[in-house]
């Protein structure tokens, strides 16, 4: 679908929209904030799974001259996909699926867990080298981040083990920098606050700091640091799946991925867009430049899809993170039972129970009507769908 512009009384820049919805209030007010932002470069993209936020709606994608907005990234530093293909069609799994679940949630921490003691492979992380340059108000963390990395988390993080049109079985996970980025965003969200007079902010949520300033050097290490983790700890995640589906259906010699994809969607980058250097914000949207691969998953009982970019320049090459809420989590519980939960994840395997209740499928937008959107965005590669997926 070709992008829409959004008219909102009081907007300064251009707001292009790939979704087919109406504006609430909140929305409306929270996107002319950032239009008016004098740091904004060009314009505010809103992919097709758009919907409210913190400062800015996720499923946004902003531009920035020689400024970064630490609210508008987010709390969930790096937070992103991974996904792998395996050589294995969908035979092997008959009849094992719930051992398989148990097996995952055995080997790999959900929810607020944690390891034990740090995994090698997060003990022998380069990024250790780097904790003691990080903000002084997260030095006393550095255990808790350790035995955190490699571990799921909770809310709309799993784990899934799906099967594409072609019954290849797929590998795939949805996790961020845990606590640890948590930690590093609200400090300094705090700092920006405190740089700025509320008067002359559209939003206290749209503080920024400003490109050769100490406090943006300071944010920008962090950053950094906080999406490496990210990244580090999904590739953690998916080795310790290979491990466990390899010990239960592949006794020979470990497998090569045939493909192998790990990206953010919660994150910025320094990229060169209509002719200049930008800092770009992407709140729950991939990078979608030309042939770059990227997940766009769609509920615990919707199919997902691995994507090739297809960079177009007004959207800043970039494309929706998933099907995107229509129910807050407290209006999830409120309107859905245990049985409709049921009902709608039917031949998966996974937790039933009210502790997910707030991430029904039926709290998310139709992931089909999302990719139909953004068909100029992205081409579809592969099309899949879970038949085992672990929440915490």
């Amino acid at each position: 679908m070709p992008y829409q512009k959004v008219p909102i009384g009081g907007a300064k820049q251009e707001i292009l929209s790939w979704a087919n919805h109406e504006f609430s209030f909140d929305e409306q007010t929270m996107l002319r904030n950032v239009s008016r932002l004098p740091c904004l470069f060009k314009h505010v993209a809103l992919m097709p799974d758009a919907h409210l936020g913190k400062g800015s709606m996720v499923g946004s994608v902003i531009a920035t001259k020689s400024a970064v907005i630490p609210a508008t990234v987010g709390v969930d530093i790096g937070c992103g996909m991974m996904a792998v293909k395996t050589p294995f069609k969908s035979g092997i799994l008959n009849g094992k699926v719930k051992e398989l679940r148990l097996k995952i949630e055995e080997a790999i921490p959900v929810g607020f867990n944690s390891y034990g003691e740090s995994v090698d492979e997060s003990s022998h992380w380069g990024g250790w080298k780097e904790f003691s340059e990080l903000h002084r108000g997260v030095q006393d963390r550095k255990s808790k981040a350790m035995k955190q990395l490699g571990t799921l988390g909770g809310g709309n993080h799993f784990i899934e083990v799906c099967l594409d049109t072609e019954n290849f079985v797929w590998l795939m996970l949805h996790s961020g920098s845990r606590n640890i980025g948590k930690e590093l965003a609200e400090r300094h969200i705090s700092t920006a606050k405190g740089l700025w007079q509320l008067s002359e902010l559209p939003s206290p949520d749209l503080a920024y700091f400003i490109q050769g300033t100490p406090e943006f050097a300071a944010y920008w290490k962090d950053l950094k640091w906080a999406q490496s983790y990210a990244m580090k700890n999904r590739e953690i995640m998916m080795t310790r799946l290979l491990q466990v589906f390899n010990k239960m259906f592949n006794h020979r010699q470990p497998f090569r991925p045939e493909l192998a994809v790990n990206c953010h969607h919660n994150y910025v980058a320094l990229e060169e867009h209509y002719g200049e250097k930008v800092f770009v914000t992407r709140k729950g949207a991939i990078n979608a430049g030309v042939g770059v691969y990227g997940i766009i998953p769609g509920s615990m009982g919707a199919k997902s899809f691995i994507v090739q970019g297809r960079g177009l320049a007004e959207s800043f090459s970039s494309c929706s993170h998933g099907a995107g809420r229509k129910l807050s989590r407290t209006a999830a519980k409120r309107n859905f039972t245990e049985n409709d939960l049921a009902r709608q994840t039917e031949g998966v395997e996974c937790r039933k129970d009210r502790g997910v209740l707030d991430e029904i499928p039926g709290a998310y937008k139709d992931i089909k009507q999302v990719m139909r959107n953004q068909s100029d965005l992205v081409k579809i590669v592969a099309e899949i769908k879970q038949v085992v997926c672990v929440k915490g």
